[in-house]
């Protein structure tokens, strides 16, 4: 069979998933690198090729950055000080390129774009992206005499390009908890909630409405955390196993971060798959993509829509030249449900659409591995796109809060690579979405230190043993409009338990490094 596209056209030929379960008869206590190594020899198996061939073939290891290399403490059982290498080494490869990629829930779809561009342009032959984490069992063994040791000493070249957590936080935001996911995403579907004018178990079972489908995907996974189908009313109603925690998020409905699971993905040029032996049904496409950046949470002019997000999506699409009727399969991020619903508001898509929204479970139910649960996406998108042998699967990639969105659009369908476009100033940007108008993007002024009359555009309330103990807010004051984050007093705390909060009059004050908010 003649194929269609250009030689040097990139094309998936490989893909593989790994897992580790603490409570498995099995349990190998295996660290990240083990995990990323073991989804690798999964991806290039995958590809039905030469073994050897493709292996030579592999011009560069990219590694997802896992999270013991995310944070700024010291990895607590240890890590490889060459993550790439290591998990080469343990492949059993040697590539002459290595790279270890920034943090951000992104990064697995946007290094599948930049790689994909690289070997259409020439720059490589194929390249294997893989990551791992062992957060399940750093938990279990953090206070523990026993706990094994992850130091890895490979050496050779590698380029790390740092974390990058200079853009998703700053002072203020750490001054103000933001480093809390659930916080800070709460604050968000806390203003969507807002905006739709419901109250909070309103908005708590439109939370349930959307995750109750992604349980049943779930419920069939076999490297699913969760295995059990959950009604909409059992994730929303809160109860002594399904307690709140942060406003307005039972804990059923937030990503597991405590697995261990790796993912991984072989792309090759189209040249370079034939050479390899790989057959041809087990090649996928990327036919569209797109990678923005939006700009800082308080900075935006709406805080309950995900405009990158948005952005992403439809830029993908207009690159693959699909619409959204078009897509067989959904993956969109899901660590919190603002992600997903920024995507379904913006496009007009219906919480029981019947493609549902997940192909693994999602992250509060699959399992969120760090910043490579879209690995694992990308890995059951083009399992599933083989096994239908057509149709278009999208990927949607989030980092931050709502800040970093990376789309992937995959098909088997022949197609030649098609670099990303910018239209009306459009949404390939480096840092600020578009308006999609070509006008320049509107940014709310931001004051660090506040104190005056304010009031209050969104918040959230943590639980403790089923009582409020702190809130978080952001607000909007008087005098200049500008935007400003702050603690809610314990009054206000107290308050929430019985009103809504959100347009609420307060004074705030700084306290320190702080704001922080009491009643007028």
């Amino acid at each position: 069979m003649v194929n269609p596209v250009p030689g040097h056209t990139p094309v998936i030929v490989g893909v593989g998933q790994s897992s580790d379960p603490l409570d498995s008869p099995d349990y190998r206590c295996w660290s990240s690198v083990d995990l990323a190594a073991a989804a690798g020899r999964a991806a290039i198996d995958d590809a039905s090729g030469s073994p050897e061939r493709l292996a030579a073939a592999i011009d560069v290891m990219v590694s997802v950055r896992p999270f013991e290399l995310s944070g700024p403490v010291d990895p607590p059982l240890g890590a490889a000080s060459n993550h790439p290498r290591a998990v080469a080494t343990r492949i059993g490869i040697d590539p002459p390129h290595a790279v270890l990629e920034m943090i951000g829930g992104q990064s697995p779809q946007r290094l599948v774009t930049e790689f994909s561009g690289r070997i259409a342009r020439g720059e490589l032959t194929a390249a294997l992206i893989a990551g791992g984490e062992a957060l399940s069992t750093q938990a279990h063994f953090l206070s523990r005499d026993d706990r094994p040791d992850f130091t890895d000493t490979t050496g050779g070249q590698f380029e790390d390009r740092g974390p990058g957590w200079d853009y998703y936080l700053d002072d203020n935001l750490l001054s103000h908890e933001l480093f809390s996911a659930p916080a800070a995403y709460a604050l968000i579907d806390t203003a969507r909630r807002a905006a739709l004018g419901l109250t909070e178990p309103e908005y708590r079972r439109a939370i349930g409405d959307l995750f109750a489908p992604f349980t049943e995907v779930a419920a069939s996974h076999p490297l699913a955390s969760a295995r059990r189908v959950f009604t909409a009313d059992e994730l929303a109603s809160v109860s002594a196993d399904n307690r709140r925690v942060w406003d307005p998020y039972p804990r059923r409905t937030i990503a597991r971060e405590k697995v261990n699971l790796g993912a991984a993905v072989l792309v090759m040029s189209v040249d370079a798959a034939r050479a390899a032996g790989v057959p041809q049904e087990k090649w996928i496409y990327l036919h569209g993509h797109a990678d923005v950046t939006d700009l800082p949470l308080l900075e935006r002019p709406r805080l309950d829509r995900g405009t990158a997000a948005v952005e992403a999506v439809t830029a993908a699409l207009g690159v693959a030249g699909i619409g959204d009727d078009d897509v067989t399969t959904f993956d969109l991020y899901s660590c919190f449900a603002a992600p997903v619903f920024a995507v379904l508001d913006g496009l007009g898509l219906a919480v029981d659409d019947p493609r549902r929204f997940t192909v693994t479970g999602g992250l509060p139910f699959f399992g969120g591995p760090g910043n490579n649960y879209s690995t694992h996406a990308i890995a059951e998108t083009v399992t599933a796109l083989r096994a239908a042998g057509s149709g278009y699967g999208l990927v949607g990639a989030n980092g931050g809060i709502l800040d970093k969105y990376s789309v992937g659009i995959y098909s088997p369908s022949p197609c030649p690579w098609r670099e990303a476009v910018s239209t009306n100033g459009g949404a390939t940007n480096n840092r600020g979405v578009s308006t999609g108008t070509g006008a320049p993007v509107h940014r709310l002024p931001v004051t660090r230190h506040a104190s005056g009359a304010a009031r209050i555009e969104t918040y959230t309330v943590h639980h403790d043993s089923g009582r409020p103990d702190r809130g978080i807010m952001i607000g909007t004051l008087h005098e200049d409009g500008s935007r400003f984050l702050a603690y809610l007093s314990g009054e206000l705390c107290e308050m929430s338990t019985g009103e809504d909060l959100v347009g609420r009059d307060v004074v705030v004050r700084a306290d320190g490094p702080r704001n922080v908010a009491s009643g007028a």
